[in-house]
């Protein structure tokens, strides 16, 4: 029985286990998105998020913790940098995991985790929250009917009014 066992194990010792996610978390902070197997995607989220809040204060003793992790010079200098720059307002929720499907040769569900900062995809064009909540107008369904006939009385004034003032401007 596994009660109270939360870590995802993987099928692999401890320090196989760390050395896996150490890599999967540098090569993500490196290329922002990666494509793994689902099971190793949901163990690396619980892995790197950690990581990332760590990278937002940026001490040396937060770079040495994280070091200690990951063993990786330049995905230090990355978390450290670009990353804790765009996620700095983010509360958490770092990582985005999008299920891909099986792979052909052993049928593995496959799934691709990306810093949720980092798409242009789903980040352009939406703005913040607050921005969206702002532009959303919620109206009843009467008011549509007022709006129709204000937007066809309005169509209908500059269409008469058009030819009087060609006229005036002839003269």
């Amino acid at each position: 029985m596994r009660h109270g066992d939360k870590i995802k194990n993987l099928s692999r010792t401890k320090a196989h286990r760390e050395a896996l996610l150490a890599n999967l978390a540098a090569q993500l902070i490196q290329y922002k998105r990666i494509t793994t197997t689902l099971a190793k995607a949901k163990a690396l989220r619980v892995y790197v998020e950690p990581l990332i809040t760590k990278g937002k204060d940026n001490t040396t003793h937060q770079r040495r913790v994280v070091f200690s992790y990951l063993q990786d010079k330049e995905a230090i200098k990355e978390l450290f940098g670009p990353i804790a720059e765009k996620v700095g307002g983010r509360p958490g929720g770092y990582t985005r995991i999008i299920k891909l499907g099986t792979r052909p040769g052993d049928n593995a569900e496959t799934a691709m985790i990306e810093l949720v900062d980092f798409n242009e995809i789903y980040g352009k064009g939406k703005g913040t929250t607050a921005d969206t909540a702002k532009k959303t107008r919620r109206s009843r369904g009467g008011s549509a009917k007022k709006a129709e006939t204000t937007a066809v009385a309005t169509e209908a004034t500059p269409a008469t009014d058009a030819p009087a003032e060609e006229a005036k401007a002839a003269e």
